[in-house]
This record gives structure tokens, C-alpha cells and sequence, in this order.
């Protein structure tokens, strides 16, 4: 070995905690540029011009050609490339070709609509995975109810297999259209929040629960578990003291994976619902090319899925630091 890296191996024994956090950013950053020049490259796949979209078919030729230079969409694309690093550098996000409304602006209009779904469905799933999968686990433990263990089963997995689409199609047509229980889109009232929740929540809820299931299965059969049964301590108390804390961080892990998977997922369930936040911006400004806006957009839910990734994974490792000594 290396001068360099026994230095290296000795710096990360002594120093676990400063090299975790170094690695998992430098992580970040590269998975960020990855983002914005993946966002740059796409649009720019789909086919048709833009600015005529934005215009209008009967717009006049020079008309078309000053847009397109004055938003510099006449140069190659390594001149566009490096221009949009640099408004990115300087905080510029653009402005849309459709409305010319800043993208700035309806980011900031539209971003704390998609984060308060995400965050809400995010906490709806933990709160309905954590004590159903205890009880379904406790209830079911060796061999108990068999019929009750089938039918969790079947269930949590039709749940946990459908996608976001499909539930938010089938909770509009069934409490929406028909019981007319909550409204069928916009964020108006409080109750307009339930059916974007759900769709967003049921699905990573089953996985989770069947999860948390599992784990507390595992758990039961400790040692220490059944020690603390023979000493007949109450039945609760072993489940909240010993059983559930044991449990927590294999479900946490997974917990963590499935948050950013929720915040990319708001952009079909704000198109079903007219939900206005960032997904639905995504979704009009694809159709209408809209460069500026989808490559923000883009932007912006990337990094929210990453970002929140990092805090999930420095989270997981305050919990449990033999994870970030064993990764340096």
C-alpha cells in the first residue's frame, strides 16, 4: 500500500464522519450536473420547433427567426449548453415561450403546492405503515391466523403494485364522481388534499407495511424478545421498548428510497387532479415545448429528490453510525 493511501485509510479511521459527508456530497454534485444536463439534452430531443409552437403557425418567418436568436436557440448546442450554465450559475432561470412569465416566479408559485403533497403522503405511509405492520406481525406471528396473513398478503401487494395513476384515476372516479365526498381538483379546501395524499401514499404505505411486517417478525424471534416475555413484562411494553426500535432501521432505509420517488411521482397525480404545483408545469410545458420551464422543472424535482436522498442517508447514519464507519 500507498504512502497516499494508508494516509487516506488512517484519515477515514480517525475521521469517519467528516469523509461520510464528503463522499455522500460530492455524490450530490455529480448527481445535480448529471440533472441539468440530462434536462438540458431531452427537451431538446422531442421534435418540433418551439418557437413556432409558441408563436403560432401563422406566425411570420422573421418573427420566428428574432425569437430564436434572441433566445439563442439559433446556435449549436454546445454554445446553448454553456449559455444555460451560465444563467444557471447566476440564478437565472429563464423565461417561459408560452405566457413570458419568468420561470423564477412560477417556480416559486408553484414548488411549495408539489413539496406539501409529497411531504404529507410521506408522513400519511410511515403513519399507516409502522403500527399496522406491527400488529399484522404480532397478530400472525408463528403461524397464527393463517386466513388473516393471506389476506394482508394479497392485499398490501395489489396495493403496493399498482401505480400512482391508476389509484388517483380510481379514487377521483369513486369519491369524487361518485360518493362526491371530496372535490375532483384544485387546492381550494382542506378536503381537496385527500385524494392527492392518498394516490401518492397507498402505494409505498402497503410496501412499507408489508415491510415492517417482516422486520418485526425477525425481531420477535430475538433472543432478547423472548427473554423479555419470560419475564412476563406487559405485552406492550416489549413491543414499544424492545420490539419496534429494533425494527426501525431496515424500515427507515426503505422509507428514505421511497421519499424521493414520491416527489417525482406528484407530476402524474397533479396532472389527474389539476393539482397546481410543479408536476402539472411539467407536464403542459413538455406538450408545448417549453424549454425554459420544463428544464427548470426538471431541475428543481431533481434536485429535491436528491437532496432529500443526502438528508435521508446523514439521517440513517446519525441513527445508526457503525453505517457511515462501515462506507468510509
Amino acid at each position: 500500500m500507498s504512502t497516499v493511501s494508508r494516509r487516506l485509510a488512517a484519515m477515514r479511521r480517525r475521521h469517519p464522519w467528516p469523509v461520510f459527508c464528503c463522499r455522500r456530497a460530492a455524490r450530490l454534485a455529480v448527481s445535480l450536473f448529471l440533472v441539468v444536463t440530462g434536462s438540458f439534452v431531452m427537451i431538446r430531443m422531442v421534435p418540433g420547433d418551439p418557437v413556432r409552437a409558441a408563436l403560432g403557425v401563422d406566425a411570420a418567418a422573421d418573427l420566428v427567426a428574432a425569437r430564436r436568436h434572441e433566445l439563442g436557440l439559433d446556435q449549436d448546442l454546445t454554445n446553448q449548453y454553456v449559455r444555460y450554465l451560465s444563467d444557471l450559475a447566476q440564478g437565472r432561470l429563464g423565461v417561459s415561450l408560452v405566457t413570458g412569465e419568468p420561470v423564477a416566479e412560477l417556480v416559486r408559485s408553484r414548488l411549495p403546492a408539489t413539496l406539501e403533497i409529497a411531504f404529507l403522503a410521506f408522513g400519511c405511509a410511515l403513519a399507516v405503515a409502522l403500527p399496522l405492520g406491527l400488529a399484522a406481525a404480532v397478530l400472525t406471528r408463528d403461524g397464527r391466523r393463517p386466513r388473516a396473513e393471506t389476506g394482508f398478503t394479497a392485499a398490501t401487494g395489489l396495493v403496493a403494485a399498482l401505480p400512482d395513476f391508476v389509484l388517483a384515476a380510481g379514487l377521483t372516479a369513486a369519491f369524487a364522481v361518485g360518493l362526491r365526498l371530496f372535490p375532483v381538483a384544485g387546492d381550494a379546501t382542506a378536503a381537496s388534499y385527500v385524494l392527492p395524499v392518498l394516490a401518492l401514499a397507498l402505494a409505498p404505505a402497503a410496501a412499507l407495511t408489508r415491510l415492517v411486517r417482516a422486520e418485526t417478525l425477525k425481531v420477535l424471534g430475538e433472543e432478547y424478545v423472548r427473554t423479555a416475555r419470560a419475564k412476563r413484562l406487559p405485552a406492550a411494553y416489549v413491543h414499544v421498548r424492545h420490539v419496534a426500535p429494533n425494527m426501525l432501521t431496515a424500515t427507515l432505509t426503505v422509507a428514505g428510497s421511497l421519499l424521493p420517488a414520491m416527489i417525482a411521482g406528484t407530476v402524474l397525480v397533479e396532472k389527474v387532479f389539476a393539482w397546481p404545483g410543479i408536476g402539472s408545469a411539467v407536464a403542459q410545458s413538455i406538450v408545448a415545448q417549453d424549454y425554459a420551464v420544463v428544464q427548470a422543472a426538471v431541475l428543481i424535482l431533481g434536485s429535491s429528490v436528491l437532496v432529500a436522498g443526502f438528508a435521508v442517508d446523514v439521517l440513517l447514519a446519525l441513527l445508526d453510525p457503525r453505517s457511515a464507519i462501515r462506507e468510509t
